[in-house]
């Protein structure tokens, strides 16, 4: 049955703009990370994924809850009014087709069909312990004192050591990437020092090349840089200011830029990258020595993080089923922010990006921790309960330095629930890998038919594991939807389900259940 609906579904040659009829009951999905809190989608909505990704992962796919799928090698634009679909480019065509009649036989059709899993996952050092990212405690100050006292102050504070992430502004310039000598007097020994309290390493990177350095003339010379119209190399705004953009259409752009990172990697110790700014619609009105998509150049830089397990990225455009950590963008601090992390997670699962990572615990954006007077401990605490049994879970602004004895004692306590999962995650990263199977699933990916296509404030952990954080400030308790099955919570408590029970969580708890039958 499912081989016929699959052969009865497939169009092999569709045009450049199709029409989708909504099935009675049917809720669709759309690879776009960012937009997760509006997923499944309704009546007016729309989207438009030409150079842009929405500052996060984005995948040209959708699937629905009936099994039915469409996929696209462009971007495209779609809109959705009233029961009815539609999906336009200006090139190229749209596959359709359907595999059984759940989100779980579609999505697992399309991933096998269109982004296979590599059967490689990223470094495990992401999953085992917190990472941690020095970007909130030091923001463009990135130093080597204050890095070291950063990571002695986890081990000193009882945290476990994991990955920590030197954020931007290590570097002399973009597409300088040495280390700035005035600020590391001696990388190598710090690297060294990192390692020996149980640290692996990081470093920022991006493919941008300031345009008054040595390395930016050498660049434009060997012409490995993207162009404008007249010829010359195009500098592009971005947040931090204005950069040439390495061309990665160009094979020698590529060795350059690996080659750069391995040297950090040969001369001080460093384990991998974070991998940032690789946005399309930096791409735009570009010349490069191949003529690609803005989306594709995104995709390209996505790319290098192949050669190096230890990894992270913020944006990627198509690359579903890759062995690559893939962050959500930065949240703020607020309870608002709180609420989108299951669901962009959620989406990012359904989108073929398995080996997912929320942002920042407390949020990630600039800002959100200088003045102390307002930062919300009791979010602090929800926000590391909401990570602890994700794939995996980041610290940036130090908890010991925002938080009272009692809240970072809650803070402990989440990362003490998360190790008795450890083995449970890494065991699906690995299924994932093979699989391509979501770590993080929706309710109705695993239990359809029971109506649960709209939760996206509780989720599963593979299969057995169901979680449901806290989202709301100054509450201690809320509503579970419980799946079909016998459950069993943190405290023993036994549930039959399908049913909807209330469960208390003291400041210090995490709502959670795991199926025994």
């Amino acid at each position: 049955m499912v081989l016929f609906l699959l052969t009865a579904f497939l169009l092999s040659a569709n045009p450049t703009s199709v029409t989708v009829n909504v099935l009675s009951g049917e809720y669709w999905w759309i690879g776009i990370t960012n937009q997760g809190h509006l997923m499944p989608i309704e009546d007016g909505y729309a989207a438009d994924l030409t150079n842009f990704a929405y500052e996060n992962q984005a995948q040209p796919v959708m699937v629905s809850s009936k099994g039915r799928y469409v996929w696209s090698e462009e971007p495209f634009k779609v809109s959705m009014e009233g029961s009815t679909l539609r999906l336009e480019k200006p090139s190229g065509e749209f596959i359709q087709g359907r595999a059984g009649t759940t989100l779980k036989e579609g999505y697992l059709a399309v991933s096998k069909r269109f982004f296979p899993p590599t059967g490689t996952m990223p470094d495990v050092s992401l999953f085992l312990q917190p990472q941690y990212n020095t970007w909130i405690e030091l923001l463009y100050d990135q130093n080597q004192a204050d890095i070291l006292k950063y990571a002695h102050a986890i081990i000193d504070n009882g945290f476990p050591p994991g990955v920590i992430m030197i954020d931007d502004n290590w570097q002399e310039d973009y597409g300088v990437w040495k280390f700035r000598s005035e600020r590391f007097p001696n990388p190598k020994a710090m690297v060294d020092e990192l390692h020996a309290m149980g640290f692996k390493v990081m470093v920022w990177v991006c493919p941008f090349v300031s345009p008054d350095s040595q390395v930016y003339r050498e660049l434009r010379d060997k012409d490995l840089l993207l162009k404008d119209e007249s010829g010359r190399p195009k500098v592009i705004h971005w947040w931090n200011g204005q950069s040439a953009v390495l061309d990665l259409t160009h094979p020698g752009a590529n060795e350059w830029f690996i080659k750069e990172l391995k040297y950090l990697q040969e001369t001080y110790g460093i384990d991998g990258f974070k991998l940032d700014a690789g946005d399309p619609e930096y791409y735009v009105d570009v010349r490069g020595h191949q003529d690609v998509s803005a989306n594709t150049h995104s995709e390209l830089f996505a790319k290098i993080g192949l050669e190096f397990p230890l990894n992270e990225y913020r944006a990627t455009w198509k690359m579903g089923g890759q062995p690559l950590a893939q962050r959500l963008r930065d949240k703020g601090h607020s309870w608002s922010d709180l609420n989108f992390l299951i669901p962009h997670i959620l989406t990012q699962g359904v989108s073929g990006y398995a080996f997912t990572c929320p942002d920042m615990i407390g949020g990630g954006l600039m800002g959100s921790f200088i003045n102390l007077e307002k930062v919300d401990q009791e979010l602090m605490v929800r926000s590391a309960q909401t990570h602890a049994l994700m794939p995996m879970m980041q610290f940036s602004v130090a908890p010991w330095r925002v938080l009272n004895q009692e809240n970072l004692q809650a803070v402990k306590d989440a990362i003490a629930i998360r190790a008795q999962f450890i083995p449970t995650i890494v065991d699906l990263a690995k299924h994932a890998a093979q699989t391509g199977e979501p770590i993080v699933r929706y309710m109705d990916y695993e239990y359809p038919g029971n109506g649960y296509e709209r939760v996206s404030d509780q989720f599963l952990l593979g299969r057995d594991v169901l979680v449901a954080p806290i989202l709301e400030a100054g509450s201690r308790s809320r509503q579970v939807r419980i799946p079909p099955g016998t459950w069993v919570d943190a405290k023993g408590g036994r549930v039959v389900g399908p049913r909807v029970v209330n469960r208390t969580a003291e400041i210090n708890e995490l709502i959670w259940f795991r199926k025994v039958r």
